[in-house]
């Protein structure tokens, strides 16, 4: 059984699939195609309709045979909603999910982050990677329940409203799809030595509704007004007792290389179609960092609404006024297909050697906390297992890969030795996604295989790495030495 944490993904075995999620919950699917959208209402299995070529839905299990599904078919959701319509999933259980393979034994569980005001959430993906097919683990939000999911998929379907509660005159539907933002503090999984999986979160991405009657935004134009924007802005992070941001035009670059990406395909993600993330492209465009937030919103016409968006959602709402950011770049592109405009704004603080060696000190400090509780000896500073982990994340981001092997066959005991380190006992936890010294430690800790090496009585010293950029967007590495 492999307990999946979330953005964790895993290979699936051929054949059909049972995905069960026991409690008060209905589940539903949506079968999409590489575009993110489905083909037809046919592709959207939930309680009253609950059979498509390849999935059937029998009470709270979902059977997903990818092999069956109609041709075209790329992913397969799995969104679950309360039994009792309009409640917040924050008054239930968490959802736990469950999957089978066909001979019904235990492939993997998972169970997200509580959700709060949320009344549906995306709790997973089945997806086609080359010949195969994979799961990911998502825990994915929406508040305004299971008809906001269908329509941001591209679905067409009626819900009844929750009993007391009534739309806003003249505002469209607005789904706050995904996290809505990343920046430090937002969960992300780390994956390592002793792990079953790899890790890449979920894009993060929210859909927004604007007034029902705003004209479709022109193909060109006015621009997102940057100058508004950091006005804005800043005034917001005064009034939250923040420091001010400064625009940056190497973020500006990055982020409208990536909303153009976005745009042309129609579609919110992290990472381009073409397989470039939005922290590559911050890396190429120059801006080394220590840390980095994203918004990736569709929806808004001017800066004011996104920025209005921003304030009034949680997660984006945090990110925007994240004390540690010093720099951010806005920018805005439109689907000339359907008028849809889309916005990526990027939020960082430089990298110097300065700040990262107080990162590295972090972890250092918070590993020692954890070996202390357990009473064990601190792990004391090695500068040549130092030299070997930054080497390794850095290597890592430059590469793009995310594994204890390198593409050249190199393991933890060659890299130290390769940096001069005589230690006879070496081990290694790597991460990925993280955006803080706690955020990385509290990861390691909460997986066995990694607090095993954190809390292992033989190592007597350690050393930290840390890169940003890649596919996840921020790479550890946690060396220890005997």
């Amino acid at each position: 059984m492999n307990e999946l944490t979330q953005g964790g993904n895993l290979p699936l075995p051929g054949g059909a699939l049972t995905l069960r999620v026991s409690g008060p919950f209905d589940v539903s699917a949506l079968i999409t195609d590489e575009g993110g959208k489905v083909g037809g209402d046919a592709d959207f299995v939930f309680y009253n309709q609950p059979a498509a070529p390849g999935a059937r839905l029998r009470g709270d299990a979902l059977t997903v045979d990818p092999g069956r599904l109609r041709t075209g078919a790329a992913r397969v959701t799995i969104a679950v909603s309360p039994a009792e319509p309009g409640t917040p999933l924050g008054r239930l259980p968490a959802p736990t999910l469950q999957v089978t393979d066909a001979g019904g034994r235990p492939l993997a569980r998972f169970t997200p982050p509580r959700p709060q005001r949320e009344t549906v959430l995306l709790l997973a993906e089945l997806y086609r990677r080359g010949t195969g097919w994979k799961l990911r683990a998502l825990g994915q939000g929406y508040a305004d329940g299971l008809a906001g999911v269908a329509r941001d998929f591209g679905v067409d379907i009626a819900e009844d409203p929750a009993p007391g509660t009534a739309s806003a005159p003249g505002t469209g539907t607005a789904p706050a799809r995904g996290a809505g933002s990343a920046g430090p503090g937002t969960p992300r999984s780390p994956r390592g030595r002793g792990s079953a999986t790899t890790t890449r979160t979920p894009g993060a991405a929210a859909r927004v509704g604007g007034p029902a009657t705003a004209p479709r935004a022109p193909g060109h134009g006015s621009g997102p007004g940057p100058t508004d924007f950091l006005a804005l802005a800043n005034s917001a992070r005064a009034d939250a007792g923040c420091p001010p941001v400064s625009l940056d035009p190497r973020l500006a670059s990055a982020a409208q290389a990536h909303v153009s990406g976005m745009a042309a395909a129609g579609h919110l993600g992290a990472e381009s179609r073409d397989g470039i993330s939005v922290y590559q492209r911050v890396v190429r465009a120059g801006y080394t960092y220590l840390t980095i937030g994203e918004h990736l919103v569709s929806g808004p016409r001017t800066a004011a609404g996104f920025v209005d968006y921003c304030l009034r959602t949680e997660q984006p709402r945090r990110t925007l006024l994240e004390r540690a950011f010093t720099h951010a770049g806005l920018a805005q592109a439109v689907d000339p297909r359907s008028g849809d405009v889309y916005w990526t704004a990027l939020w960082a603080r430089p990298l110097t050697s300065g700040n990262l060696a107080h990162t590295a000190a972090k972890v250092v400090e918070l590993t020692n906390a954890e070996r202390a509780r357990a009473g064990l000896r601190a792990l004391a500073v090695d500068p040549l297992l130092a030299a070997a982990a930054q080497a390794h994340s850095t290597d890592m981001v430059a590469r793009a890969f995310y594994s204890h092997t390198s593409p050249d066959g190199s393991q933890p005991w060659d890299r130290a030795a390769a940096a001069g380190s005589r230690r006879r006992t070496i081990g290694e936890n790597i991460a990925c996604g993280q955006r803080s010294p706690a955020e990385v430690v509290q990861g390691w800790m909460n997986s066995p295989g990694h607090r095993a090496n954190i809390l292992k009585p033989d190592f007597t010293h350690i050393g930290i790495g840390f890169a940003g950029g890649g596919q996840m967007g921020t790479y550890w590495t946690q060396l220890f030495g005997a």
